[in-house]
């Protein structure tokens, strides 16, 4: 309470840019290196500062900023961006005693090895495009949530896709087809089922590998065999079985929270009827994604929540 008012604060540093690179031999698979956008938040005992200016109980913000590098120098072996969000929520919860919680939030900038002469280069890299990202709430009780997700994940299907049997009134004017693009930008998130420290597996799980699995079988049920595909009715069903399969696949993962929105491409047709300039037979579109559809779920196991 202050002066017969409840205040709830927290304070960090975000947008703090790390890189580190792990220099291991080409026989051994080469150099490792990752970017990782940090954001730390603290909820600490710190009222003081707050009605009569004395600091004396904050963590400072530079420091917070200092420990991520400090912290990244330590990491002699290669970490997650997970297993790293642990290892700092762990170090402020438990340096200070009046921190009683931590959230860290990782964005990683993806830089993918490339291929040289058919060979994976030993040091060198290419940025890619869609980013992984993870939350990590750590709490002084040893209390863990482990988020990790995709960002930027865009996918699209020239064919077989619908839009078809949805609810017809004089608002709708798109007519039903079986034959569309069908275009998104995935956001996934998905949940780890470890609820304290002491639940994080002895030998170390790789979670950077889970992410390379789940992002695979995101991508091989929105497309379908390779000679065939699938067809698609609408994007809700769709976005289910994508959703469905992770939990299925990965016992390890308790919820999947996807958000599919639609990225438009609408077939131009320029002229009049009598003199067509440019007449549509599947060929020529405007992509547009303003405005666009939005389509979220969530789907958990029972007694999971994301």
């Amino acid at each position: 309470m202050a002066e017969n008012f409840q205040l709830q604060s927290r304070h960090g540093k975000s947008r703090v840019r790390v890189s580190r690179v792990w220099r291991r031999p080409a026989a051994a698979g080469g150099h490792i290196i990752v970017e990782w956008n940090v954001a730390v938040s603290i909820v600490s005992d710190c009222l003081p500062s707050y009605i009569s200016s004395d600091n004396s109980a904050i963590v400072a913000t530079d420091s917070i900023k200092n420990t991520v590098y400090v912290k990244a120098k330590e990491c002699t072996e290669v970490v997650s961006m997970e297993e790293f969000a642990v290892i700092l929520g762990r170090h402020f919860t438990s340096l200070y005693p009046q921190v009683s919680e931590a959230t860290v939030t990782i964005v990683e900038r993806p830089w993918d090895r490339v291929t040289v002469d058919g060979k994976p280069h030993s040091h060198g890299f290419k940025v890619g495009v869609e980013k992984h990202s993870t939350e990590v709430i750590v709490k002084k009780s040893g209390s863990l949530l482990i988020n990790s997700g995709i960002q930027g994940y865009s996918l699209l299907k020239t064919t077989q896709s619908g839009f078809e049997g949805f609810v017809t009134d004089r608002y709708r004017l798109l007519p039903d087809t079986r034959e569309r693009i069908v275009a998104t930008e995935v956001t996934a998130w998905w949940r780890y089922p470890f609820e304290h420290v002491s639940q994080l597996p002895s030998k170390p799980f790789c979670f950077t590998q889970r992410y390379q699995d789940v992002k695979r079988v995101l991508t091989e049920t929105f497309f379908g065999p390779a000679d065939v595909g699938v067809y698609s009715p609408p994007v809700q069903n769709t976005l289910y079985l994508m959703a469905k399969e992770v939990l299925t696949r990965f016992p390890d993962i308790s919820s999947v929270q996807l958000r599919m929105p639609n990225l438009h491409f609408l077939p131009v047709n320029l002229g009049s009827k009598e003199t067509p300039l440019v007449k549509f037979a599947d060929d020529v579109y405007l992509p547009t994604d303003e405005p666009h559809g939005t389509i979220e779920a969530t789907l958990s196991r029972p007694m999971s929540k994301l």
